[in-house]
């Protein structure tokens, strides 16, 4: 079982990405939440889950253990295979997973294609308790918990209204935030721009 990758990537495309690690190409299929944080040429790390099929081995990469986790759990339900799976995480983040089966939220559920209203309730059936037993993705020990600040939610507004995704719009604020703690909404929204330019 290969539960994670680390290596230079050699390609991206539209849902998956080619890593080298100890010279051979892994082919790791991924969400575009994921692939926004991957750069061609870089080190990466991805957690992995590795389905096998009689005519084929599939890997899946996340870009933590709490992706990978849930993805693991969604497939528990009847009906919901690997690509299935995938188009949930696609469509919403870890955090929005959980508080759509939380809430028993079928109508955020049905916005993944290929789910209906039958397969939502089925869902939120099924995983609205087991869903809480999957670990929270937290930073490194020693990392402080991000504050909400006016400023920190008017930039990741901004940043998710032009396309990033909302856990990397947060990072970037916060890493902002950290080095000036003093910047109001235009001065942050800069700078984070700036960040996420280069991690491109």
């Amino acid at each position: 079982m290969i539960a994670s990758v680390r290596g230079e990537v050699l390609e991206i495309a539209l849902d998956h990405t080619v890593i080298e690690a100890a010279g051979i190409g892994y082919r790791l299929n991924v969400t575009p939440a994921t692939l926004s944080t991957l750069t061609r040429g870089e080190e990466t790390r991805l957690y992995t889950a590795m389905i096998v099929r009689e005519d084929s081995m599939t890997l899946y990469g996340f870009a933590d253990t709490e992706a990978r986790d849930l993805f693991g759990l969604l497939q528990t339900v009847s009906g919901v295979g690997p690509r299935l799976a995938m188009a949930v995480l696609a469509v919403l983040e870890p955090e929005a997973l959980r508080k759509a089966l939380a809430e028993s939220n079928v109508a955020a559920l049905t916005r993944v294609p290929g789910i209906g209203k039958r397969g939502a309730e089925r869902m939120v059936v099924e995983l609205r308790d087991k869903v809480n037993l999957v670990p929270v993705q937290s930073g490194p020990p020693g990392t402080p918990t991000p504050v909400s600040t006016p400023v920190r939610e008017q930039v990741v507004e901004a940043l998710t209204g032009l396309g990033f995704p909302a856990k990397q719009a947060e990072q970037a604020i916060d890493a902002v935030l950290a080095e000036q703690p003093a910047a109001d909404t235009s001065v942050g929204l800069r700078a984070a721009l700036n960040l996420l330019g280069k991690n491109r």
